[in-house]
C-alpha cells in the first residue's frame, strides 16, 4: 500500500509491505445483532483460527485470508452459545470454518476498504471490510476493522425474530511478519 499520513481525511498509513501471519491467540471478532424482535442487542466473540495478510506497494495487489472457528462463539451465555453453534444457526458441526478472502484495498476517506467474500454454513457472499487502523507494531502489525453482513445470504436463516438478519463485526487482529 502506498504510504499515507494519518489525518482525519486520509486512510491510515499501513504497515510496511510484506506477508503477515495472523496470531490466533491475539485476534478477536466481536459480533453483534439485534435480538428478540429488535428489543435488544446481543454481542459475542469468535476466535480467529489462522490467516495471512499480504501488504503490497500497490493497494490493489493486497490480499487477506482469515479462518474463524465457527464453534468458538462466546457471549457469556452458555445456552445462547450452544444455539449459535447448533444446526439452527451456524451448524458448526457440519461447517466448522467461517472464512474471509479479501483482494485489493482502496483508500476511502479515513480508512481502507477491502472487498472480499465470506463463506459460512456452506454458502459464500460478498463483503466489504473497512480497515480503520493498520499500523506496524514491533515485529508485526495491528489491524482494526469493521464489516456488516446479512446472515440469511449465507444460509443462516433460522431463529427469525429471535436473531436479527444483519450482523455487525468488529475485528481486532495482530499479525507477525513472516
Amino acid at each position: 500500500m502506498t504510504e499515507k499520513t494519518s489525518t482525519s481525511s486520509q486512510a491510515p498509513a499501513p504497515p510496511p509491505p510484506g506477508r503477515y501471519r495472523l496470531e490466533s491467540d491475539r485476534g478477536t471478532i466481536h459480533a453483534s445483532a439485534r435480538a428478540m424482535f429488535g428489543l435488544f442487542t446481543v454481542t459475542g466473540t469468535f476466535r480467529i483460527r489462522d490467516g495471512e495478510i499480504c501488504i503490497a506497494e500497490d493497494p490493489a495487489a493486497c490480499t487477506a485470508r482469515a479462518t474463524i472457528d465457527a464453534s468458538s462463539y462466546d457471549s457469556g451465555n452458555a445456552r445462547r452459545d450452544r444455539d449459535v453453534s447448533s444446526p439452527a444457526l451456524l451448524d458448526a458441526g457440519r461447517f466448522p470454518d467461517i472464512t474471509f478472502t479479501g483482494t485489493g484495498a482502496r483508500a476511502e476517506h479515513d480508512s481502507w476498504i477491502v472487498d472480499g467474500s465470506v463463506s459460512a454454513h456452506g454458502a459464500t457472499d460478498t463483503i466489504q471490510v473497512r480497515v480503520s487502523e493498520a499500523r506496524a507494531e514491533g515485529d508485526g502489525a495491528y489491524f482494526r476493522a469493521t464489516a456488516r453482513l446479512d446472515r440469511t445470504r449465507l444460509g443462516v436463516s433460522g431463529k427469525k425474530g429471535m436473531v436479527g438478519r444483519n450482523v455487525t463485526l468488529s475485528i481486532e487482529a495482530r499479525a507477525t511478519r513472516v
